[in-house]
């Protein structure tokens, strides 16, 4: 009866170890592997470092399609913190914005948004 016990635990404990390796490696796959890259031009708008436990960095850039028209917001993660310096560096500023999209990412510990910006570069207005 002790080995049937035993042998059940340690099924148990297999299945959750599984388990575990298994959303390791569904996490793994939606941050390096993106569903799209582009690129978004507008004015820098906000960025700022966000969360109760994972703090993440946050930020918008407004759109304008048409002079006089309502600015469109897209909202972006930041991961890398280089990325964060060059963005930080271009506020208020026309830029481009290329980014990532990972979709299905289990948790909102690694950005809010589905769009993880890359790079940002100056535009002339």
């Amino acid at each position: 009866m002790a080995e049937t016990s035993s042998r059940i635990g340690r099924y148990i404990a297999g299945f959750f170890a599984v388990l575990v390796l298994a959303l390791v490696a569904y996490t793994f796959i939606t941050l390096h592997w993106s569903y799209s890259t582009g690129e978004r031009a507008g004015y820098m708008q906000k960025l700022s470092e966000k969360g109760w436990i994972c703090k993440t960095w946050e930020g918008e850039l407004t759109m304008v399609s048409l002079p006089g028209a309502a600015p469109e917001k897209f909202a972006f993660s930041v991961r890398d913190e280089a990325a964060v310096a060059k963005i930080n560096a271009a506020m208020g500023k026309r830029v481009a914005l290329m980014y990532e999209q990972h979709r299905g990412v289990p948790s909102n510990c690694f950005g809010e948004t589905e769009y993880f910006a890359v790079d940002v570069r100056e535009v002339a207005p």
